[in-house]
C-alpha cells in the first residue's frame, strides 16, 4: 500500500459498514480505486453474495476515489447509485475497481467493476458523489 492510500485510510475512524463487511482497500486515488471483500460474512439466506455488500463495496470504492478528488477542503458525498448483478458469487473473494468517468467541481462520477476469484464480472455499478466543502 502507498503513503496516499495509507493517508486516506487513516482518516476513516474504526466501527464503520467498512470494518464489518471486511472490505481491504488496496489502492486509491482520485482516478481509480481497489479493493476487496470477502463473501463469506456477506451472503443472504440461499449462500449467494448478498447485493447490498455488494452495492457497499462499490460505494465505499467510489466514494473514497471521489474523496481524493475533493481534496483536503472538501468532502464526497454519494448522490447515486445504480448496480447490476450478472452472476451469483458463493464463496472466495471479489475484487472492486471504480474508475472514474467524469470529475468536476461539484461532481465526481466513477464506474465500478467488481470480479470474483475467477475474473468473470459479478457487478458492474456507477455511482455519482457530490463534492461538498468541508464543514
Amino acid at each position: 500500500m502507498d503513503d496516499a492510500t495509507a493517508a486516506v485510510l487513516a482518516q476513516i475512524p474504526p466501527g464503520t459498514l467498512i470494518e464489518r463487511l471486511g472490505i481491504a482497500v488496496t489502492e486509491i486515488s482520485a482516478a481509480r480505486a481497489v479493493g476487496t471483500m470477502p463473501i463469506d460474512g456477506n451472503t443472504q439466506p440461499y449462500g449467494l453474495l448478498h447485493g447490498g455488500a455488494t452495492a457497499a463495496l462499490a460505494e465505499t470504492l467510489g466514494s473514497l476515489a471521489a474523496m481524493v478528488h475533493a481534496g483536503p477542503d472538501g468532502i464526497a458525498v454519494g448522490v447515486d447509485l445504480n448496480i447490476t448483478h450478472h452472476r451469483a458469487a458463493r464463496a472466495g473473494v471479489v475484487t472492486g475497481v471504480a474508475t472514474q468517468i467524469y470529475a468536476g467541481r461539484t461532481l465526481a462520477t466513477y464506474a465500478v467493476e467488481i470480479a470474483g476469484d475467477d475474473g468473470k464480472a459479478v457487478s458492474t455499478a456507477r455511482l455519482t458523489c457530490a463534492i461538498r466543502p468541508r464543514a
